[in-house]
C-alpha cells in the first residue's frame, strides 16, 4: 500500500474552504439573511458563553464566496478534490447529516424499487433506511460469530460468492469494515467476487477513515477496490461530531446518481462549521497522518500492555484466519465478564465513577476507540480505573449474555411494510406477525427486528436479555417492550 501524502504533497497545505469562511467570518456587513442569530449578535448568552463569540460569526449561510454544497464550483469543490486526492477516490462528497446519509445515498443511487441487494445481517440501521427509500430486496448474509469470544464479525467471501450465485441479479453487495471492534473482513476477496458479477461494492467505513494513513493499519477499501465508500471522519479523524465523507472509484457507478441521491438526503441550509472541519481533518491527515497514527498505535500498545496485567479481564486478540485477514488495532475490547459484571454495569462505574468512558458496551465487553486525540494521562487513567474494578469486592456471577442476535426471515419487503397499517399487540402475541417497526439495541445500531420480518420467540428473547442486562432498546414505540407494532 502506497502512502502519498505525509507532508510531501504541497497542494495538501491547502485548505480553501477554511480560510475563506475564517475571510468572511471577519467582515462586518449588516446581515439581512440567515441564520437569525446574525453572526452570533443575538444568540443566547449562556450558548455564548459556552462556545464563544467567533464560532457564532463563522456560523454562515450559503454566501456566493462560500459555494453551494450541491453544486460546487469553488471552494466545496476545491475541498472535496483534495479530499478525493488525499483518500484515493476518484470523486469524494463531504456529508453533513453524518454517514447516515452517504450510506442512504449509496443504496438509492445503485438499487431500485423491487431490485436485489446482498447486505450482512449486522448492517447498521441506516441501511435499512436506504432499503426503506429506495424500495430494494435486501439478500442477507449472516456475518460469522464466534461464541467463544461473542463476537460478530463480517460475512466470508465463500457466503458472499454463494449468495451471488443464488441471485445473479443483484444490483449491489454492501459490507460491513471494521466492525466496532475493529475486525475486518477478507474485502479484497470480497471485492474479486462482486466485480466478476460486474456489479458494485459499497462499503460502509464509517470506522476506517484512518486506514489510509499508515501501514500497520488494515488496507483502505479504495485501496482494494471498492467502488464506493462512506466513512464517518468524524468517528477517528478530526472533524466535528456529524462530518463524514463519500468517496467514488470506478466506472460501475454513476456519480450524478449519487449527487441526486444526495440531494434527497442533505440539508438545503449546510452547516459550513462542519463543512469546515472536514476540510481541515483532511489537511491534518494528508500532512500528518503517518505521524498521527504512529502516536495513536503506541498509545494503544500501551493501553494493551497495562490492561493484560490485570487480572479476571481480558483483550480481543484476533488471529488473522480464513475470512478475516485484518484487525484495527487502535479498536480495544475488553472482556468483564469474570468481575461478574456485565458490560453494562461495569460501563456505568467506569463512567459514573473513574471518569473514563468507552465506546461502545455490550452484554460480556466495552470496546473503546483510541485515536490521536487521546493522550498518555487518558490511557493511565482507563489503566487505573480497571485495576480499581477488578479490586472491588467480587461480584455475584453475571447472568449470560444472549447468543448472537437472530436473524428472522423477510416476509414483506422493507418499504412495503414501513409503509403499511400496522396495530399494537401484547409482545407474546406478536409472535409470528410481521414486524412493522425497526427496532434495536443502540449502540451500535444493529436491527434485531426491521419493518418486513416475522417476528420470532428468539428475537423476542434476545432483546428481552439485553434490556435485563442493562442494555438501552431504541425503534420501538414501546422501550420498555412490552408490546409491539405489527402489519395489520
Amino acid at each position: 500500500m502506497s502512502f502519498p501524502f505525509n507532508g510531501q504533497s504541497q497542494a495538501q497545505i491547502n485548505i480553501p474552504l477554511l480560510n475563506r469562511l475564517q475571510e468572511l467570518s471577519q467582515q462586518t456587513n449588516a446581515a439581512f439573511h440567515t441564520p437569525g442569530h446574525k453572526r452570533g449578535q443575538g444568540i443566547n448568552q449562556n450558548l455564548q458563553n459556552l462556545l464563544g463569540k467567533l464560532t457564532f460569526k463563522a456560523d454562515l449561510p450559503e454566501l456566493p464566496e462560500l459555494d453551494n454544497l450541491f453544486a460546487p464550483e469553488g471552494v466545496i469543490a476545491e475541498a472535496q478534490e483534495l479530499a478525493a486526492l488525499a483518500f484515493g477516490a476518484a470523486q469524494t462528497w463531504f456529508l453533513v447529516n453524518g454517514s447516515t446519509c452517504g450510506i442512504i445515498a449509496s443504496i438509492v443511487a445503485t438499487c431500485g424499487m423491487g431490485e436485489k441487494i446482498i447486505l450482512p445481517r449486522n448492517i447498521h440501521t441506516s441501511a435499512i433506511a436506504g432499503l426503506i427509500i429506495s424500495g430494494a430486496i435486501p439478500i442477507f448474509i449472516n456475518p460469522e460469530y464466534d461464541r467463544a469470544k461473542d463476537i460478530v464479525y463480517s460475512i466470508t467471501p465463500r457466503a458472499l460468492e454463494k449468495t451471488l450465485q443464488q441471485h445473479p441479479d443483484t444490483k449491489a453487495v454492501m459490507m460491513l469494515y471494521p466492525t466496532y471492534q475493529g475486525i475486518c473482513g477478507d474485502i479484497g476477496m470480497i471485492t474479486e467476487i462482486t466485480h466478476k458479477y460486474n456489479i458494485p461494492l459499497l462499503v460502509d467505513e464509517a470506522h476506517g477513515a484512518h486506514f489510509t494513513f499508515h501501514p500497520d493499519l488494515p488496507p483502505s477499501a479504495l485501496s482494494v477496490g471498492a467502488d464506493l465508500t462512506v466513512q464517518s471522519t468524524h468517528k477517528v479523524l478530526g472533524a466535528m461530531t456529524q462530518a463524514s465523507m463519500l468517496h467514488l472509484q470506478g466506472l460501475l457507478i454513476d456519480p450524478s446518481r449519487v449527487s441526486k441521491a444526495l440531494q434527497l438526503l442533505q440539508s438545503t441550509s449546510p452547516s459550513y462549521l462542519l463543512l469546515a472541519s472536514l476540510d481541515a481533518a483532511r489537511q491534518q491527515m494528508a500532512l500528518q497522518g503517518k505521524h498521527l497514527m504512529t502516536k495513536t498505535l503506541q498509545l494503544t500498545d500501551e493501553a494493551n500492555k497495562g490492561l493484560k496485567e490485570i487480572t479476571d479481564i481480558s483483550i480481543l486478540e484476533f488471529i488473522p484466519r480464513s475470512g478475516f485477514t485484518y484487525f484495527d488495532r487502535t479498536r480495544l475490547t475488553v472482556d468483564v465478564s469474570q468481575l461478574g459484571l456485565t458490560g453494562f454495569e461495569a460501563d456505568e462505574i467506569l463512567h459514573q465513577q473513574l471518569g473514563v468512558t468507552c465506546e461502545l458496551p455490550l452484554p460480556k465487553h466495552l470496546t473503546f476507540i483510541i485515536t490521536f486525540g487521546n493522550t498518555p494521562e487518558d490511557i493511565e487513567k482507563l489503566i487505573q480505573a480497571f485495576k480499581i474494578l477488578s479490586q472491588s469486592p467480587p461480584s455475584p456471577p453475571s447472568p449470560p449474555s444472549p447468543p448472537s442476535p437472530p436473524s428472522p426471515l423477510l416476509a414483506i419487503p422493507p418499504r412495503e411494510a414501513f409503509f403499511a397499517p400496522t396495530e399494537t399487540l401484547p409482545i407474546t402475541q406478536s409472535i409470528n406477525r410481521i414486524c412493522g417497526e425497526l427496532i434495536c439495541p443502540y449502540p451500535p445500531g444493529i436491527p434485531v427486528l426491521m419493518p418486513g420480518e416475522t417476528i420470532t420467540s428468539e428475537a423476542i428473547d434476545y432483546l428481552q436479555q439485553v434490556l435485563a442486562l442493562g442494555g438501552t432498546i431504541t425503534g420501538s414505540s414501546d422501550p420498555s417492550l412490552k408490546t409491539l407494532q405489527v402489519i395489520k
